[in-house]
């Protein structure tokens, strides 16, 4: 997976106006003039997986199009307490006025990869996919989403246009499952998977006999779920939800269903604590003495 470079510009420049507004007036008085060259480097200052350095690069680099930086890890690698993760050569103004913008987003995506990792390796060779949920920052969707992928977890639909999922809510106002089912079978373009929402097993054989491609099992206990997967006797895909946590994660995985969505990873992520440092960096001057040509 990818992010949109023109998505995220878009982004960076909003947190930029929002964190430096009309400018930088502690680095714009304490700094001496002409611009000084320096370098910064991005440290973290515990075990984490790192996700968010293409977007740490592209606020320098936005900031200062001769903004040179070096990524010493990639999004997806495991490091170490104290390992570097980036370092820029630029202004000091430049590093200076993007610092706080780089380090909130690689603290938060980090987090959320961390995160991820941890609850893929509690379900190692179950063969359950972990899943993320729309449970994000408002505006950090696509980051947000990024990061769980690069903590080893999967997507679950990106927005409201790219996925059909029956909550409760709309069978109240459709009129029941399978009244909500068979209009959203009858609009769905092709490929497009139904799902629904169930929170008791009487619905289970309702939602399955309306054509239903998928059923989210919404809080249920683990012996519901194993009941679940026998009903459902590998007709559709079931999906796990609700109060999961690292201690129980194992047990439901268990259970045998496909996955197990996890709202936590995005809505209130852990922020990995970094840091950045900076030092003035000497630029070679021309020598007076030398001349051009013969």
């Amino acid at each position: 997976m990818r992010i949109d470079p023109l998505h995220l510009r878009e982004i960076v420049r909003s947190a930029l106006r929002e964190d430096i507004g009309w400018g930088d007036r502690t680095t714009g008085s304490v700094l001496p003039a002409p611009p000084m060259e320096a370098t910064g480097w991005i440290s973290t200052r515990e075990d984490c997986v790192v996700a968010g350095v293409d977007v740490a690069m592209a606020i320098f680099s936005i900031l200062s199009p001769q903004a040179r930086c070096t990524a010493t890890a990639a999004d997806g690698d495991a490091v170490k307490a104290g390992d570097r993760i980036l370092s820029i050569d630029a202004d000091a103004a430049t590093i200076l006025s993007g610092e706080r913008t780089a380090l909130n987003f690689l603290m938060r995506m980090s987090g959320i990869a961390t995160a991820t990792r941890t609850y893929v390796r509690l379900v190692e060779g179950s063969g359950v996919k972990i899943v993320d949920t729309r449970k994000t920052a408002p505006g950090l969707r696509l980051l947000d989403k990024f990061a769980v992928r690069a903590g080893g977890g999967s997507n679950h639909r990106f927005g409201l246009d790219d996925g059909i999922l029956i909550k409760d809510n709309h069978i109240t106002l459709a009129g029941g499952i399978r009244a909500a089912v068979v209009r959203a079978r009858a609009a769905a373009p092709h490929p497009m998977r139904v799902q629904v929402e169930i929170h008791d097993l009487d619905q289970l054989e309702v939602a399955i006999e309306s054509g239903a491609d998928a059923v989210l099992l919404d809080n249920m206990p683990p012996k519901d779920l194993r009941k679940a997967v026998k009903i459902a006797g590998g007709r559709v895909i079931l999906e796990a939800s609700g109060g999961i946590s690292e201690k129980t994660v194992k047990q439901v995985a268990e259970t045998g269903v496909n996955l197990i969505s996890i709202g936590a990873l995005t809505h209130s992520p852990k922020a990995i604590d970094m840091t950045m440092d900076v030092a003035a960096r000497e630029v070679a001057q021309p020598d007076e003495n030398d001349e051009e040509g013969d």
